[in-house]
C-alpha cells in the first residue's frame, strides 16, 4: 500500500485508490495514513469523527467506515491479488488491541520519505555540504503536491498534524533557501523569494532572505526599500517593529557591511548573517 499525504489524500492498494468518497471514512483513513504501521485508538478515530460528540452507536457506526474501507481494498485486491495476504483486506487495515493499524507492507509514504530528506539534508548543511543540503531539500519540498490533506475535512487530530507537516514544510524551504545563499544563487532564487514575501507578508525570515538577496545581487536601494515595505506593515497590521536580525541587516546594508557580501569561503563573519535571519 502507497500512501500520500502531502497534498489531496492518496492510498492506494496495487495502484488502485481506496480512499472513500464519503466524508467521515475518508477523515478514518487520512488519520490511519498519517500513522502507518502504528496502532490508532479508537478514542482518538472517535474524537477526529466527532470532536467530543460521538452518537451512541459510536462503535457500530465506526466500525461501517472500517468496513467501507475495507470493501475498497477488497476491490482493489481483486484486481491485484496478493499471495501473502491471507486475510486480505484485514491484512492491510488491521483490527488491533484498542484500535486499528494500516499495514503498507513495505508500500512508498510520502510523508516518511519527506521527513528522511530532510533529516539528510540536516546532516549534510552541518557537515558544511551546503550543494548536498540544497539537493535533498529540494527533493523533499518536490514531494509535496498542494497543502496537506486538502480534500479532506478535518477535525481536531487532523488538524494539528497537518498544521505541523505545514510548518516542517515552512522550515525547510527557509533551510533550502538558506543554503542557496550561502551557495551565492542569490540571482537565482530572486524571482521566488519575491513571490513568496507576496504571500507570507509577515514572515521575517522569508523577507529577511529576500533582503539579503536583493542585496548581494547588487540592489541595494530594492533591499532598503523592501525592508520599508515589511517594517510599515509589521506596524499597520500588527503593532510590531522588525526584530533585532532585521534591525541588524537594515543597519548593515546603510553602512556597506562586507559581511553581507557572498563569500565563497562560506566563513564568518558572512555566514552569520545568515545564521542570524535563517529561523525568523
Amino acid at each position: 500500500m502507497d500512501i500520500g499525504v502531502l497534498g489531496p489524500c492518496q492510498v492506494t492498494q496495487g495502484g488502485v485508490s481506496v480512499v472513500p468518497t464519503a466524508v467521515k471514512p475518508r477523515k478514518v483513513l487520512a488519520l490511519l495514513a498519517l500513522h502507518p504501521d502504528q496502532v490508532v485508538s479508537v478514542p482518538a478515530l472517535v474524537e477526529e469523527l466527532w470532536d467530543g460528540d460521538p452518537p451512541r452507536s459510536v462503535q457500530t457506526t465506526l466500525q461501517t467506515y472500517v468496513l467501507q474501507i475495507r470493501n475498497l481494498i477488497t476491490a482493489a485486491l481483486a484486481r491485484n491479488p496478493r499471495e501473502d495476504l491471507p486475510l486480505g483486506p484485514k491484512s492491510v487495515l488491521t483490527t488491533q488491541p484498542g484500535g486499528y493499524l494500516l499495514d503498507t507492507h513495505g508500500g512508498l509514504d510520502d510523508a516518511a520519505e519527506f521527513e528522511r530528506l530532510a533529516a539528510s539534508g540536516h546532516r549534510t548543511m552541518a557537515a558544511g555540504d551546503c550543494a548536498t543540503a540544497s539537493t535533498r531539500f529540494r527533493q523533499a519540498l518536490e514531494l509535496w503536491r498542494g497543502p496537506a490533506l486538502v480534500d479532506v475535512q478535518l477535525g481536531p487530530l487532523l488538524e494539528v498534524e497537518v498544521t505541523r507537516l505545514e510548518e516542517t514544510r515552512m522550515s525547510i524551504l527557509s533551510q533550502r533557501i538558506e543554503a542557496d545563499l550561502r551557495l551565492g544563487r542569490h540571482h537565482e532564487i530572486l524571482g521566488e523569494l519575491a513571490g513568496l514575501a507576496a504571500r507570507y507578508p509577515t514572515q521575517e525570515g522569508l523577507h529577511a532572505q529576500f533582503i539579503l538577496a536583493l542585496y548581494r545581487a547588487g540592489r541595494r536601494s530594492g533591499a532598503l526599500e523592501a525592508y520599508h515595505r515589511l517594517r510599515t506593515l509589521l506596524g499597520e497590521e500588527l503593532g510590531l517593529d522588525p526584530s533585532p536580525a532585521l534591525q541588524q541587516l537594515q543597519a548593515g546594508m546603510l553602512a556597506s557591511d562586507p559581511g553581507l557580501e557572498y563569500d565563497a569561503s562560506g566563513t564568518a563573519p558572512r555566514a552569520g548573517y545568515l545564521r542570524v535571519l535563517k529561523a525568523g
